[in-house]
């Protein structure tokens, strides 16, 4: 692995696992960012590299109150990541960068297809200078095939995955999800991805391309859903919140005008539910195929039930039959319920309120270290990093020499 000196660097266990990975962040807005910033979570120096301009996420959404001109969406996808800006159009910026991937482990873009050969930074010539790099690269539709080209957001993977297509009330719109839900499940695999090609590279000393589109990523949500079609003809339709093989299931608003969720995806648990609302012991319930073909009328006794009860009430006496159910909450419940207190769920960084860590490791955890910097805040540093490098490898050519 590299040598690091920036914030993610050292050993042991205060360290972070990833102490020692330095990965190069040259992607913008949420998916390739988002990558790059799980390594950075768990001690990876992350330098994220921008054009003068920034990237566009740092004006994305809402912005801090006293005039901070950088997102709160930038705060959370440029943690933990030193921010550089180069100019990769001039010779000086693209030999501060061929320098700094020569030092990296890892190089994360999502540029389309071509654009990173144009700059002179094709996968072949950075391999040829560093063997080990791994480059995950990260497109709307892949690095070839008829759809490489075109310009795509994780919009257009939501609609042509199907995810839309199922996804709303059966005489409705098809509905894509109101958060980055497709770009942050690309960065999630982007990074096992790269993780997976790292831990290779280590073994046989030879880096490689990870390829990831946010169509494929999409995929991975899906489920059986391609199966069953390949296979039986089925197409799912739009069910609201229903999924097909789990009656009942859905949000159902209660007599106080409160929502609630519950799932019963097991035969036991539909039992119990069942006979919670009077209908234990109806042979059209009695198996999960029943429960299928008779979603309509199972749907609207558990929803009838529910109607005529407060929702405390019936928290409390789903919770006694031992069946899982859940308030709906906004945001400001999520905040104020004591057993997401409890777990940390968010944490407090530089006075910004963000999403901890997560997953949570036992013994070398990850941590933020600081939300995301302005604008080239590290450039002057990570540019004196690099000519210290290389004073230090021409002395050691010196003393070779003698």
């Amino acid at each position: 692995m590299a040598d690091v000196t920036g914030p993610g660097a050292g050993t042991g266990e205060g360290a972070g696992p990833l102490a020692g990975v330095r990965v190069v962040d040259m992607a913008t807005v949420v998916a390739g960012p988002g990558a790059a910033r799980l390594f950075g979570d768990f001690g990876a120096d992350v330098i994220k590299v921008e054009s003068p301009s920034g990237d566009s996420v740092r004006r994305l959404g809402w912005m801090p109150p006293d005039g901070d001109a950088d997102s709160y969406f930038w705060k959370l996808a440029g943690r933990n990541k030193r921010a550089v800006v180069l100019n990769l159009k001039t010779p000086e910026g693209l030999e501060a960068m061929l320098e700094l991937i020569d030092g990296a482990d890892l190089l994360v873009e999502n540029l389309r297809p071509g654009k990173l050969e144009a700059l002179g930074l094709a996968p072949d010539v950075l391999l040829a200078r560093n063997p080990k790099l791994v480059i995950l690269r990260i497109t709307a539709f892949g690095q070839e095939g008829p759809y490489a080209q075109r310009p795509g957001f994780a919009t257009l993977a939501e609609a042509l995955s199907s995810y839309a297509a199922i996804s709303g009330e059966a005489d409705g719109q098809p509905l894509l999800p109101p958060v980055a839900l497709t770009d942050e499940l690309t960065g999630t695999l982007g990074a096992f991805g790269a993780m997976a090609a790292l831990w290779e590279a280590r073994r046989s000393g030879k880096g490689q391309v990870v390829d990831l589109s946010l169509v494929e990523s999409v995929m991975h949500v899906m489920g059986p859903l391609p199966s069953a079609f390949a296979h039986l003809g089925y197409e799912q339709p739009r069910l609201g919140a229903g999924i097909p093989y789990s009656v009942p299931r859905g949000t159902y608003q209660c007599a106080d005008g409160e929502w609630v969720a519950l799932s019963a995806s097991s035969d036991t648990v539909a039992n119990r539910v069942l006979d919670l609302i009077g209908a234990g012991g109806d042979e059209r319930f009695v198996t999960f195929n029943g429960r299928f073909e008779n979603r309509d009328a199972l749907e609207a006794l558990v929803s009838g039930w529910i109607a005529e009860r407060p929702s405390a009430e019936v928290i409390r006496r789903f919770e006694e039959a031992d069946a899982a159910i859940a308030p709906v909450y906004t945001m400001g419940d999520l905040f104020k319920d004591e057993h997401f207190q409890r777990r940390g769920l968010f944490t407090t960084v530089d006075d910004v309120v963000m999403q901890a860590v997560s997953p949570r490791l036992s013994r070398t955890p990850g941590k933020v270290s600081f939300v995301g910097r302005p604008l080239g805040a590290d450039t002057d540093e990570v540019l004196a990093e690099l000519r210290a490098e290389h004073q230090a490898d021409a002395d050691r050519e010196g003393a070779t020499d003698e």
